[in-house]
């Protein structure tokens, strides 16, 4: 990505982090050795003043004012680009052949709301995993931004049984702290309350309540190949680590719900346990309950790693907030219907999933930019997340080696969420022109030819092109 502004040399940044650092201390030391110096002075001896002593006045504090901000706003002032302007330079990076020929594309001055590029927009696309934008608004308006998922252990039906009630929180971790969500509950503190509760006696077996959702656990428009993979996992109602096989690591797994009973069991000191799938009794006393981090760092972690296992989730739980059936039909439906509650225009949309790992979904590129737009200028409240979720070029996420290539870059001047399928590439975001002027962009590329590194790499400079142009 192209920017105006030189990187301060690096030896610079070194020497002033070195001042800096040496002031800091030698504040400190002398701050302790004032500090000693009076605790350890005997109250009812009179200290020598040397005859040669100078009094001086009283040593006067400067006024402290507020901290500035750390990141400065946008100059309101920045010069506009035209439509003209834009389009002149987008035209031939838009025709690229690896975008193929589907492509559906809307840029947006947000500032002045000005449509500065249209092709297309309000057709129907596949979205791939921009539609990620939709599942974060719906949850966001639907729960609010510091909701959070609980996850229950009651008593089981028999002596010894305890029943893990999944409440559709898949980041539930096994390490403390997770090695992929920051903020989330641990299986540790869980049991911890377990074994208190049980003051002692033996757990033999756990079983695993995945009630909440119903259902098929993949959607319309998986593969086979799709769940379980590195990026899917059947959706259930419990799982721990996202569904990860391991901690950390990118593999999924085929049975999210006895990984979690398993990783219970374990955490009470009953490995042997026998786990098992089933319902929690009615009544049950509650034995455990830990919550997730707030809905909106859940929505930063699903744009930003494209955690399609969250995703689904989230959307389930926009469903459960407003009645719809906790599937994948009624989440989608959910989605949808929140989407234009919110005060969006919904003609073209039809989802299948809440991840857009369907390529049976379709959005107009213009809902995905009306949505970027109502995020960036606060006119919806509470969406923040869809924002600061974002992968940051060459920094972040699924951007993080993308968009770096020029060593000019600086990281936040392309922030957007990628979509990536077989013959779909997407991106959809904000970024700072050359002029400081915020867009708000989406670009579908449909039927590419299905070089996923070319489409992707057209994708960057058309982003990039916007990042370095006046457009004026």
């Amino acid at each position: 990505m192209v920017v105006t502004a030189k990187p301060r040399p690096r030896w610079r940044r070194r020497v002033w982090q070195l001042l800096v650092a040496l002031c800091v201390v030698a504040a400190l030391g002398a701050g302790a050795f004032l500090l000693a110096t009076h605790e350890d002075a005997d109250p009812d001896a009179v200290a020598a003043v040397p005859s040669d002593a100078v009094a001086v006045p009283d040593a006067v504090l400067p006024e402290l004012t507020g901290p500035a901000p750390v990141l400065a706003a946008l100059p309101a002032e920045a010069p506009a680009p035209t439509a003209a302007g834009l389009q002149a330079v987008l035209a031939p990076l838009l025709a690229a052949p690896a975008l193929g020929s589907g492509l559906s594309a809307e840029v947006v001055d947000v500032a002045t709301g000005a449509v500065l590029l249209d092709t297309d927009a309000a057709d129907p696309g596949t979205p791939a995993s921009t539609a990620k934008l939709l599942t974060g608004l719906a949850v966001l308006t639907t729960l609010g931004p510091d909701a959070t998922l609980a996850t229950t252990v009651v008593a089981g039906a028999a002596p010894g049984e305890v029943v893990l009630v999944g409440g559709g929180d898949p980041t539930l971790s096994t390490t403390a702290p997770s090695l992929s969500y920051p903020g989330a509950a641990t299986v540790a503190d869980l049991a911890a309350q377990v074994q208190a509760a049980l003051a002692g006696a033996a757990v033999t077996s756990v079983v695993v309540d995945n009630s909440l959702f119903t259902g098929p656990l993949t959607a319309p428009g998986w593969g086979s190949e799709d769940a379980p993979s590195t990026y899917a996992a059947p959706v259930t109602a419990t799982a721990v680590d996202g569904a990860r096989v391991t901690p950390g690591q990118s593999q999924r797994s085929g049975q999210p719900g006895t990984d979690a009973g398993l990783a219970l069991a374990a955490a009470l000191g009953a490995p042997g346990a026998a786990v098992s799938l089933g319902t929690a009794p009615v009544g049950s006393a509650v034995l455990g309950t830990v919550r997730s981090a707030p809905v909106e760092r859940l929505v930063e972690q699903a744009l930003t790693a494209s955690d399609n296992l969250l995703a689904e989730t989230l959307a389930r739980q926009v469903a459960l907030a407003t009645g719809a059936d906790p599937s994948f039909t009624g989440s989608a439906a959910a989605v949808a219907a929140a989407v234009q509650g919110a005060g969006f225009t919904t003609a073209g949309l039809t989802l299948t999933d809440g991840s857009g790992l369907s390529g049976t979904d379709q959005v107009p590129a213009r809902l995905l930019v009306d949505v970027l737009e109502a995020a960036a200028d606060g006119s919806v409240a509470g969406t923040g997340a869809l924002l600061s979720g974002l992968p940051i070029a060459g920094y972040t996420g699924t951007l993080a080696d993308r968009g770096d290539a020029d060593p000019a870059t600086a990281p936040g001047t392309v922030r957007a969420k990628t979509g990536t399928l077989a013959t779909t590439s997407a991106l959809a975001g904000v970024v700072v022109t050359e002029d400081g002027r915020l867009l708000a962009f989406a670009l579908l590329a449909d039927g590419t030819p299905g070089n996923v590194v070319a489409a992707e790499a057209a994708l960057d400079a058309v982003a990039s092109a916007m990042a370095g142009c006046g457009c004026r």
